[in-house]
């Protein structure tokens, strides 16, 4: 395993070098592709959320490697590499599976211990699979950070520890007060209609808003999920969608806003907030939770609004109290790196085991050939016994063998024993690569359906 991750967040960056780094999806996507197409690298995934932009590849050479995934991302990014290259950091095998395996607990989140990390980290498996940009290597890690993630959460208190951004932002906007009774009767507007705004529209209606508008660039999103708002079935609260356009007149008569789109421009302008703001008697909350930002930075120095950004969320989440249940989260990170290391080791030594078997059983079948040549009178009972009793020897003579090399296989520095057995048998090492060949066929198959497994 060469595992590499290069990134940033936001315990590396300042928000304003994050919002100039963010990757829209079809730049994601190239990203993929040339780092595929890249020397060092065999396999690519890339995890993108509103604080963290990380690459991962499967490198046959570090120094190359990071300095190839640092160029790619400052590329993509249109932030220069001069400037970039003081927020990254670095991870290389175990510490690589170490940190995914944080990310996806909620450990190195803004808020600790939020769960939507691991939506994100799926829509990053599913679009390097759907690229086929992720094999074996990254398959495994992203799915087992998964599992990872969904552990801490269902055996922890991790959940105590911290809330999605979107509780969190908004507990912000109501400044202390508990926010079901800060938003009654309010009326929310939601811009975007994607995981996050959708988790928002959800949470206003929940708290008891008296009316959810969504925005979207695509109205038939809007539509969809105000129709799943309003349904019996989901909150019941009034909702309806709005096009992109009707955003400004909309703003005027909301009270709550929160924004989370893919936009590269701002979606709300400081003209538009000032507008919103002529004659109002009340106040207005805006919670922007885009990376780059939906909304003007000037609306926290405008009169009667409350502007709270992923920025001002960053400041107030590093005063945020830690529970107890971290350092069990710590621990399970901790056995389960160590797990999927020995089970990468081991994997290693897989193909080469089974060319093995496979050169032993081949010659059982030439040796039981040679027999019928000898000894034409055998019948068909005696052959088979015969037969039966040399692929009994055979099994038991490489079974403790094979056992004991895949052991040794998984323990730290046991790569060099698939090399070992290689010599010892004579093995054509062809032999060896089309076992990987095959296995990563099968791996292929399953995917629709792993995925679905790893929500």
């Amino acid at each position: 395993m060469s595992l590499l991750v290069v990134g940033l967040s936001h315990r590396s960056a300042p928000v304003s070098v994050l919002e100039r780094a963010a990757l829209s999806a079809d730049a994601q996507a190239k990203l993929l592709q040339d780092t595929l197409a890249a020397e060092p690298a065999a396999e690519a995934s890339v995890l993108s959320t509103c604080n963290r932009i990380e690459l991962y590849a499967d490198v046959d050479k570090f120094h190359a490697g990071v300095a190839e995934l640092s160029t790619l991302l400052a590329q993509h990014s249109g932030v220069g590499l001069e400037e970039l290259t003081p927020y990254l950091y670095v991870h290389y095998e175990d510490r690589a599976v170490h940190h995914l395996f944080s990310v996806a607990c909620g450990l190195d989140s803004m808020v600790v211990g939020e769960g939507q990390i691991l939506g994100q980290i799926k829509d990053g498996l599913a679009r390097s699979q759907d690229l086929h940009t992720a094999g074996r290597l990254l398959n495994d890690l992203f799915q087992q950070a998964l599992r990872v993630g969904k552990r801490a959460h269902s055996e922890t208190g991790i959940d105590r520890a911290g809330q999605s951004l979107v509780t969190f932002g908004l507990e912000q906007l109501a400044a202390g007060r508990p926010v079901d009774v800060w938003v009654k009767d309010k009326r929310a507007l939601v811009i975007g209609a994607g995981s996050m705004s959708s988790l928002a529209a959800a949470t206003l209606a929940r708290a008891g808003v008296a009316e959810v508008v969504v925005a979207n660039r695509t109205l038939e999103r809007a539509e969809r999920l105000a129709q799943i708002l309003s349904e019996p079935g989901g909150t019941g609260v009034a909702a309806r969608a709005v096009p992109m356009d009707a955003v400004g007149d909309e703003l005027t008569r909301a009270d709550v806003v929160v924004s989370c789109t893919g936009a590269t421009g701002l979606v709300l302008t400081e003209a538009q907030i000032l507008r919103a703001t002529e004659g109002r008697t009340g106040g207005l909350s805006l919670l922007d939770l885009a990376m780059p930002r939906d909304i003007d930075g000037a609306a926290h120095r405008i009169g009667g609004v409350r502007f709270v950004d992923i920025e001002s969320l960053a400041e107030a989440s590093a005063d945020a109290p830690m529970a107890a249940d971290v350092d069990q989260v710590r621990g399970i990170v901790s056995d389960e790196v160590a797990a999927f290391g020995a089970a990468q080791r081991a994997a290693t030594i897989t193909p080469t085991v089974v060319a093995l078997r496979t050169m032993a059983a081949d010659v059982v079948t030439g040796e039981i050939a040679r027999l019928d040549g000898r000894l034409p009178e055998l019948d068909e009972k005696q052959r088979a016994e015969i037969t039966q009793t040399v692929r009994r020897v055979v099994d038991k003579l490489l079974h403790a063998p094979t056992v004991r090399v895949k052991q040794l296989a998984a323990e730290p520095g046991g790569a060099g024993y698939a090399d070992a057995l290689r010599t010892l048998f004579d093995l054509d090492p062809e032999a060896v690569a089309a076992v990987s060949r095959a296995d990563l066929n099968e791996l292929n198959e399953p995917v629709a359906k792993n995925r679905g497994r790893a929500s």
